[in-house]
Formats: structure tokens, C-alpha cells, sequence
């Protein structure tokens, strides 16, 4: 069975992101297992201590990615880019496995990865634009950008704390799930 990774890019338990992913997670059914990756405790990146023993919670970050056919990622937006925990938490995916030769590959090399945001009017752009840019430049197969879905959210969401997606907003998220799988599959 197809195994995805969900990395939401927030560590906010009950984010508008980790509501998004939950729902894709419901979208997508029995057509894939699925797993949340926990990376709370990935400690600042740190060249001090990558070789030869990277910390655990980097080493089983990296197998959690490394055991997955696709990762997709559900992050806000925080001025205009992804929040920090994430960006440090892609520099240690980034990071060769090997420390010579030093162009070795990454986990992140040749993974297939979907990206969705949750923020506000801008819907996640720059989040999603920036993560392309990271990603691709990791050699991350990602799911193409016209296949990417943001959302825009609703004002009264912000004191409410519910990402209440509309049927237009589901669909969006269905259609995301539906080419990411056959994208990983492919």
C-alpha cells in the first residue's frame, strides 16, 4: 500500500494546517496509510553534531521520509514564507546522509512532495513558492504547481480556531489528493 508522510508546518496542535491535513487524511481514505510526522523535538541544525551521530529525533525523521513514497506538506504562511521549525527541520532532510563525498544524496532527493497552505488573502503563495524553490533545489520531485492547493482563510476563522473548509474549498483538497497519489504511484 502507497504510504504517505504528512509534515504539517506548524507545531500548533490544533493549527488550520493540521485541521487541512487531517481532512486530506479523511479525504484519501483507505487508498494510502498515512502517517504525521512528529518533529517537535528536531533540535536546531547544528554541523557540530551531523557526523558521525546526528541527534535520534533527526535520524528518525529522515527514516520517516525515507520509508515514504510521498511526503506532502501543510504549512502557514509567516511573512510571506514557511515558519522557521520547518525551514530548520528541511535544512536537516537536506543534509547529505554520508559526510563524504559531500555531494551525496538526501533524503530528500528523487522524494515525491505535495504542498498545500492554509494562511490568509494571500492563501499561502509565498509559503508554497518558497518551499518549490527549496524543495526543487534539494532535487524533490514536487507535485506541480497548477496541482497545489492553497486556502484562503475565512475571517471569522480566526476567532473561531476552525478551519471550516466550504464544499468548493473539499473539493480543491480531493482534487490535490487525488493527483498527488497518482503522482507518487506513477
Amino acid at each position: 500500500m502507497t504510504k504517505l508522510l504528512f509534515v504539517v508546518g506548524s507545531l500548533h496542535k490544533n493549527g488550520f494546517n493540521h485541521q487541512l491535513a487531517e481532512e486530506a487524511k479523511t479525504l484519501i481514505g483507505d487508498r494510502a496509510e498515512v502517517e504525521f510526522l512528529d518533529y517537535a523535538d528536531v533540535p536546531f541544525f547544528d554541523q557540530d553534531v551531523e557526523f558521525p551521530n546526528p541527534p535520534a529525533a533527526v535520524n528518525a525523521a529522515r527514516k520517516a521520509v525515507v520509508e515514504a513514497d510521498g511526503v506532502w506538506i501543510f504549512s502557514p504562511e509567516y511573512n510571506y514564507s514557511y515558519p522557521g521549525v520547518l525551514k530548520n527541520l528541511l535544512d536537516w532532510l537536506s543534509r547529505p546522509l554520508e559526510p563524504f563525498p559531500a555531494e551525496s544524496a538526501s533524503v530528500l532527493a528523487g522524494k515525491k512532495v505535495a504542498i498545500s497552505s492554509v494562511a490568509g488573502q494571500s492563501a499561502g503563495a509565498g509559503t508554497r513558492a518558497k518551499l518549490n524553490e527549496v524543495l526543487g533545489f534539494n532535487k524533490a520531485e514536487v507535485l506541480p504547481v497548477d496541482e497545489q492547493a492553497g486556502f484562503a482563510l475565512a475571517p471569522e476563522a480566526w476567532g473561531t480556531g476552525e478551519l471550516g473548509l466550504t464544499d468548493e474549498g473539499k473539493a480543491k483538497l480531493a482534487a490535490e489528493a487525488d493527483a498527488f497519489l497518482k503522482f507518487v504511484e506513477a
